[in-house]
């Protein structure tokens, strides 16, 4: 099939990518014309696994082009996926500006029937918007269809998620457009549910908010395990082993970040609040969240008390490991607390420093974990990066001007910390 996807961000240059690897022939469309530059010379513009090997191979194989044009991919597609960004407004409503501009530029550039499915994150009752967005521009009366197909892609394992995910959802209204789009799907073995637009618009918003409202939960059961002498680890496993619940997302830390979380369960909230439900456990949620990085700070302040002029090592930039997206991570907030308090930072992330120098200038970048912890009077851990999983501990121990270690993934073990002359402090142990 001949598919257009307008957008090259996470979501749509992996939707492109991956429509291409399975044998479908795809246009990606995006208006930044040095991105669209770098992904025709073979490069992508962020880190994620595998994902540039099948850009380079599709592109070779002319499967996969790009263009800054999109009345090309118009031309040239029967389904366009619109797959722009939808920020937050200070409301925390997304702004839906640049989902209607690609509606009204599709509008009048159709030359056939095209079906125009919404791949962006959007509030329920987006696809009416769409739709009479395409209405008010379609001159010529160009029959269409509007479908809504969430995108359910994690940073760091957006391949493997979209060539193998746990259930395809299609929200259409016309046997045309439903007919069409599991055509799109059959070389991809997955529970495919169809649905009406709304529902599908709200099944993302909703899956969303339940993953953070999981991570915020054993977060403050963590707390609990804290203060009672518990373990985190034997009670997260305890009730994760219960079907009902599942053991995903039941990893305390220092909270969650990532454009997706932060930004759906606000807007999530702002749309239960439109369509008059007042969604205090969402709220709750977030208060969770950003009291558990207040948490880790305070963690880090009673092991210091004075923490002027004290040099603290990081690692770990961004929100979560295999991604260097640093938007909402825990990091920005935590290192902040530290900096307001008087420390110097240093750190260290695999893939996330170049992001992060853009809105953290006034840190110490590192070239390794060990010049991080060198003279530094604490070693403290936001990602769990498997590297430093792997680290020469002792070699750890001597560089550290202090040995302090304060752990906000879990990534150590306690006792074998405490046996090597560490003081160690985790998330809920």
């Amino acid at each position: 099939m001949k598919i257009g996807v307008i957008g090259a961000g996470y979501v749509g240059l992996t939707t492109s990518a991956c429509f291409a690897h399975i044998g479908h022939s795809v246009i990606c469309v995006d208006n930044d014309e040095e991105k669209i530059r770098t992904l025709q010379n073979g490069k992508i513009p962020f880190y994620e696994p595998k994902l540039k090997h099948l850009v380079t191979k599709n592109v070779k194989s002319k499967r996969l082009k790009f263009t800054t044009k999109t009345i090309e991919a118009v031309k040239e597609s029967v389904i366009l996926f619109i797959a722009v960004s939808t920020p937050p407004k200070k409301t925390g409503k997304p702004n839906l500006s640049y989902v209607t501009n690609v509606a009204r530029e599709i509008s009048s550039t159709m030359n056939e029937y095209k079906i125009i499915v919404e791949k962006s994150t959007v509030p329920v009752k987006t696809g009416e918007k769409v739709k009479e967005t395409i209405n008010l521009y379609n001159k010529n009366n160009i029959p269409f269809d509007v479908a809504s197909n969430p995108e359910f892609l994690r940073e760091g394992s957006a391949v493997d998620d979209f060539l193998q995910p746990d259930r395809i959802v299609i929200g259409v209204e016309s046997k045309r457009a439903k007919d069409i789009l599991l055509e799109l799907y059959k070389p991809i073995n997955a529970p495919i549910l169809v649905t009406d637009i709304k529902s599908a618009e709200l099944i993302k918003h909703a899956s969303n908010a339940f993953l953070a409202m999981k991570i915020s939960f054993i977060n403050a059961i963590s707390v609990i395990c804290e203060m009672s002498g518990a373990s985190i680890e034997k009670v997260a496993r305890g009730i994760g082993l219960d079907k009902r619940i599942g053991l995903n997302f039941l990893n305390a830390g220092v909270g969650y970040g990532g454009f997706c979380f932060p930004k759906d369960l606000k807007a999530f909230i702002q749309i239960a609040a439109e369509l008059g439900y007042d969604f205090r456990l969402l709220k709750e949620v977030e208060r969770i969240n950003e009291e558990q990085k207040q948490r880790f700070f305070n963690k880090v302040a009673k092991l210091l008390p004075n923490l002027k002029n004290k040099q603290i090592g990081i690692l770990g930039l961004s929100f979560k490991p295999n991604t260097d997206d640093i938007r909402f991570a825990p990091s920005i907030d935590i290192i902040s607390r530290l900096q307001t308090a008087g420390a110097k930072i240093k750190a260290f992330d695999p893939y996330a420093m170049n992001n992060a120098k853009k809105i953290m200038p006034n840190i110490e970048y590192c070239k390794n974990p060990y010049q991080v912890a060198e003279n530094s009077d604490a070693l403290v851990i936001i990602t769990e990066w498997d590297d430093f999983k792997k680290l020469d501990l002792n070699k750890i121990k001597k560089l550290l001007k202090r040995p302090i270690v304060v752990d906000g993934r879990n990534i150590y073990d306690p006792k074998t910390m405490g046996k090597n002359g560490f003081i160690y402090q985790s998330i809920g142990r």
